[in-house]
């Protein structure tokens, strides 16, 4: 009894894994293979049972599925003093290269999308359209490593709470996205991202309208009179602009992407491969260039707001401006999402989660039944009260009491009919 229990309890000790043997029944083991060396090369094994570990959201450590030991990442959170680099070729041909990590490169072959995940994972999904048609090949390296990283937080149970939450929200969708719990698998991505700062420095020149009021005695009674009279002016804007976010992926469509943010970035993390072990990462299909073609657009168009909100008047017309742009500085860095999607009557929709803050972007499909229903109920009062003046005018006054009163609620109506008609048409266009 003492052996059977002792053999029960018993695990090979630290840096011993399990060898095949030629006799059955008989189990061997022998010290682990070490790893090949070079920077490509590193994996993650566990200490005590050589089982591949992965970074968990929950206990932000690395954890050993099999025996569950944990080891924390070394790496430090620095926040916003994240080193920043200047657009020069010197700084990018220094930069360094690939993920500092054995991994394993896949295609999609639906979407084509192509992102990695941790070697030796035998099956996954595309985390961008949901395919499980891909392939498999050796990971390239010839990338810009990214300098930083904001770690996954949010664990996949708490995204399908509340996505399921989410889903039962809102009026105007079809009250059956209730009962739609086939959303699928979530999928960990790291995305990347393109941060950006500069200094913007703006000179606008255009013809300020300024009211003029005037008062005039005539024909026995005062009357009022006011008038725009314009006038060139110009003036000049410093904006700073710090940590603009610009995605390095195509693969996801920008408005679901934008209305993840904010992330916080004072959590960023110095880039440790260890937070990639067991969750698939995305290298940038839209290199630096580009990227900065899109960060300055919006900064111009922040300066060309920020120049119209320093002009003292609300009329304003033949608007030019020019705008510098000053110290320009990027960083490249890793942000969690999670990638889903679900089935509605034969549509699928995709839902993205901020794994660091949980926000939800997704489609979801309007109901325009209910809609038009809303916009009928808006118009309604308006209508019968119009009903009511017209039948009682030949009563006499109350119908030119009832008509005006119509007038108004269907103007009021009319105004929320079209709110109502715009947000269904943006909520459809997601």
């Amino acid at each position: 009894m003492t052996l059977e229990r002792t053999y029960a309890t018993w695990s090979p000790p630290p840096g011993f894994v399990a060898m095949p043997s030629q006799v059955a029944g008989i189990e061997v083991y022998a010290p682990a293979p070490e790893e090949p060396a070079g920077p490509e090369s590193k994996t993650f094994r566990c200490p005590r049972c050589a089982g591949v570990i992965s970074y968990d959201a929950g206990d932000q450590e690395l954890v050993c599925p099999y025996c569950g030991y944990k080891q924390p990442v070394g790496a430090r959170v620095v926040g916003l003093s994240a080193d920043r680099f200047e657009f020069t070729l010197e700084t990018l041909g220094e930069s360094e290269r690939g993920w500092g990590i054995a991994r394993q490169s896949i295609q999609c072959a639906s979407c084509s999308a192509v992102f990695t995940s941790s070697e030796g994972e035998l099956s996954t999904t595309c985390p961008f359209c949901g395919s499980n048609r891909v392939s498999t090949q050796a990971a390239l390296h010839d990338f810009i490593r990214p300098g930083y990283l904001i770690p996954f937080s949010v664990e996949r149970e708490t995204c399908r709470t509340s996505v399921r939450d989410w889903l039962g929200r809102g009026w105007m969708h079809p009250p059956e996205l209730r009962q739609v719990g086939a959303v699928t698998e979530f999928t960990g991505i790291y995305v990347p991202f393109w941060i950006f700062d500069a200094d913007v420095d703006a000179h606008w020149r255009a013809e300020v309208g300024y009211e003029h009021t005037e008062r005039h005695y005539r024909d026995g009674k005062w009357e009022t009179h006011t008038e725009i009279r314009w006038r060139w002016e110009n003036g000049d804007v410093h904006l700073p602009q710090r940590n603009l976010v610009v995605s390095g992926s195509s693969k996801l469509k920008s408005d679901l992407v934008e209305r993840l943010y904010p992330y916080d970035l004072t959590r960023l993390t110095s880039y440790d491969s260890a937070y990639l072990a067991g969750w698939h990462a995305q290298a940038y299909d839209i290199p630096l260039k580009p990227a900065w073609e899109v960060g300055k657009r919006r900064m111009r168009e922040r300066a060309k707001d920020a120049c119209y909100a320093s002009i003292p008047s609300s009329h304003v017309r033949n608007f030019s401006m020019a705008a510098d742009l000053n110290q320009e500085r990027w960083r490249y860095v890793l942000l969690p999402v999670y990638t889903a999607s679900y089935t509605f009557q034969g549509e699928i929709y995709r839902v993205l989660v901020n794994g660091q803050t949980g926000a939800i972007a997704g489609q979801k499909p309007v109901s325009w039944q209910r809609v038009w229903l809303a916009i009928a109920a808006a118009l309604a009062p308006g209508v019968l009260a119009g009903l009511v003046g017209l039948l009682t005018m030949p009563l006499g006054g109350l119908g030119a009491i009832v008509l005006p009163v119509a007038f108004v609620l269907f103007l009021v109506g009319l105004i929320a009919s079209i709110y109502i008609f715009i947000r269904a048409r943006e909520a459809d266009q997601r």
